[in-house]
Formats: structure tokens, sequence, C-alpha cells
């Protein structure tokens, strides 16, 4: 590598990344009270909330460590020479262009996998398993790892085929690579509730019966088109509730974990599905894939200008000791020079997320009258998955997409 102005500047954003997430996660540690919050005293009992701050602060380190191998595994990497390394491998072992492309992503995807795999293994077996949460077994964690990969290839290697493709053989390349790209979004938004997330987990449609005569009334109310209710299998892999909206058009699908289900009453999943409902016809769901439409045009664009062989691609492939100037590693490369931005990006779309979720829980409670439902159910699903009831302002800044708990059931109780 050459030690130029941005190979400093990139090395030094990434340690300033790191300390940005190891200062918010030791503020998060320090934030924990050893009171609990009033509002949960109907359900946390003192050993659940000793049990659910113990769980933060068992994360809380492991997230410290897994962050800074993280770091050290990119930085290592790259000192070493391994980028311009495994580009060298991959010219060797296929042609030039497409397919010497797609080893190096290809590999580079593998390796990044076994390395972070350990990782992940204790996470699930370890940590998950000392709270009671997980129910994953190691054969179903393997065949979940052999179908994400199996996936990826299916679904990653035609996209970064497209989109080398036209950054090799088209002009303004960027411009029909962003259209790509969409293109493959919105099919994949298409396709996942029919074909990708029935691969992980089984899709059971509410049996007929009161609960699922109250949702399609409140749906039916609400004006909502809804496609299909179903109950996910999520005791499969944890103990942890949730319910979810994807899709569009005919392939809408609201899902309900199934503990969600065993856990809470009719008028608290009716209140759940309302919120659900509300970011769909407060139509945050459009508003945030036509974001992400507008933000990948500029990194498309910018990328456009990483790989176009001037002073600049020049300087950032010298920086990470790479000979060639190529779409392929171009790919990576913005990845890491892109990382700062990206942070700050999140950052607003994170405080974007949160605002609509204020307002998904407003339409939920004047949607079935009842605001009180909505709170208890936030409640039970905060004790239930031994939620951070006293998560640092600074953490939910950086990185929540939800509002925490207790602020909401405040902003349901003052409407």
């Amino acid at each position: 590598m050459e030690w130029n102005a941005l190979a400093i500047l990139i090395i030094v954003a990434l340690f300033a990344l790191w300390n940005l997430d190891l200062i918010a996660t030791l503020l998060n540690l320090k934030a924990l009270s050893p009171e609990l919050p009033a509002e949960f005293a109907d359900v946390f009992d003192a050993e659940r909330y000793a049990r659910s701050q113990a769980y933060t602060r068992e994360s809380a380190r492991f997230e410290i460590i897994h962050s800074t191998f993280s770091l050290a595994v990119v930085l290592g990497f790259w000192i070493l020479g391994g980028f311009g390394w495994l580009d060298g491998v991959a010219r060797s072992l296929v042609p030039a262009g497409i397919p010497a492309g797609l080893v190096f992503l290809g590999l580079l995807f593998v390796g990044h996998t076994l390395v972070h795999l350990p990782f992940s293994i204790y996470d699930t077996f370890v940590i998950e398993e000392k709270f009671g949460f997980n129910k994953t077994t190691p054969r179903t964690f393997v065949i979940d790892q052999f179908k994400g990969l199996l996936l990826a290839a299916l679904l990653g290697l035609p996209l970064a085929a497209g989109i080398l493709w036209i950054f090799i053989h088209v002009g303004h390349a960027w411009l029909w690579a962003w259209g790509f790209f969409v293109t493959f979004q919105l099919f994949l938004t298409w396709l996942a509730p029919t074909l990708i997330l029935p691969l992980f987990n089984k899709f059971t449609p509410m049996a007929d019966g009161p609960l699922r005569q109250a949702i399609e009334r409140m749906a039916e109310k609400c004006g909502f088109p809804l496609g299909e209710i179903s109950v996910m299998d999520g005791s499969k892999r944890s103990t942890k509730a949730n319910a979810f909206f994807t899709g569009f058009g005919k392939t809408k699908k609201i899902a309900l974990y199934d503990t969600l289900v065993e856990e809470q009453t009719q008028d608290e999943l009716v209140a759940v599905l309302a919120h659900e409902i509300g970011h769909f016809k407060l139509r945050h769901i459009v508003q945030r894939l036509a974001v992400s439409v507008v933000q990948a045009a500029a990194l498309f664009f910018l990328l456009g200008l990483v790989v176009d062989g001037g002073t600049f691609s020049r300087a950032l492939f010298d920086a990470f000791g790479v000979a060639e100037v190529s779409p392929h590693v171009g790919l990576v490369l913005f990845g890491l020079l892109f990382a700062p931005a990206s942070r700050l990006l999140g950052i607003a779309g994170n405080a974007w997320s949160r605002k609509h979720e204020f307002e998904a829980d407003a339409f939920a409670a004047g949607a079935t009258g009842k605001p009180e439902s909505l709170v208890s159910a936030l409640k039970k699903l905060s004790a239930k998955n031994l939620s951070n009831l006293t998560p640092h302002p600074f953490r939910v800044f950086l990185d929540h997409s939800h509002p925490p708990t207790l602020t909401r059931i405040q902003a349901l109780r003052s409407l």
C-alpha cells in the first residue's frame, strides 16, 4: 500500500467510527438504572429486570470485542496487501473482466463470512442461550448458513455481474448501473414474501376465528388492501417476539411471530397490526423506498468517480496496494471510503424512522380507539425481549430505528 493522503484519511475515519461506537456503548452501560421505571412494574419483576440489564451488559461487551476484531481484520488485510493479492489471485484463476470480478467478490464474501462465523456461533449458542432466547439447533444453524450462501450466489452474483458489465462496456455507466440496481431491488422486494422468506421460516395462514376477524375489520376500517395474514414460526430460532409487514401489490404480507400470538391479547395484537398498517397508510414505506432510490443514485455517481481511472481513483487504488483500476475492486474500496458518510446517513435515517414510529403509534391509537392496548403490547414485548429500558440518548441518536419504549408510551399517553 502507499501511505498517501487518502490512505491516512480512511484509516483516521475508520478509527473515528470505532471510537464513536465505543463511546456510545460505554455511555449506554453507564445509563443502566438499578431502579425499574414505574411504568413497567406490571410486566417486570426484580429478577427479570436484573436479567435484562445483565443481557444488555453482556451484549455490549460482545459488541466491543466484535467491532474491535472487525477493525483489526480490515486494517490487517489492507496493510498486508490483501486487496492487491486477492485481485491477483482472481485474475490468475479466470479471465480478466467480469469473471475475475465475480471471483474476487465471491472470495471476499466467503472469507468475510468465515472470519465472522465464530462470533455468530457464540452470539447464538452462548449469549442467546444463556438468557433463554435461543431455540436454534446446530442443524438449523448450519442449514441457515448454507441457504444464506446459496441465496447470495443466486442473487448476488447476477447483480454483481450486471453492474460490472455496465461499468466495463457502457458509457455514463453510473446512471445505467443505478437503474439496473433499483430494478433488481424492486424485484427482490416483490419476490421476498413469496419465495425468499419461506426458505427460512414457515408461514401459516392465520386460522379463521375472532382474532383474524378482528384484524380484517381493522384493515377494512383503515382501507388497507389486506393480502395475507400469516403466523411465522419464529420460535424455531428464538423466543423473542415481533411482527412485520413486507412486499407490495398483491404480495403484501402481514406476519406475526408465533411467540407474539402466544403472549398478546386480541386487542394488543390488533393494535400492533394497526401500527404496521399505519406505516402503509401514512406512506412511510413509499417514502423510504423513494429516498433509497435517490440515495442509490448518489452512491453510483460517486462510484463512477472511483473507477474512472482518473487521478482520484488512481490514488485510491494505490492507497490499497492494487495495481489495476477495476470496477470490482472499486466497489469494495468505495465501501470503505464511504463508511463515514454512510454512518451519517444512517443517523439521519434512524431519526426519520423514529419519527415514523411515533406517527404509526398515533395512527394505531386513533384507528383502534384503544391506545392502552398498544401501550400494554409494547410493555409485554419489552419484557419478553429483555429490552434495555433506559438506553442512553447518544446510543438512541446513533443507532435506534425505534424510539425507546418508555418514550413511545409517554407519547401515546399524551394523545
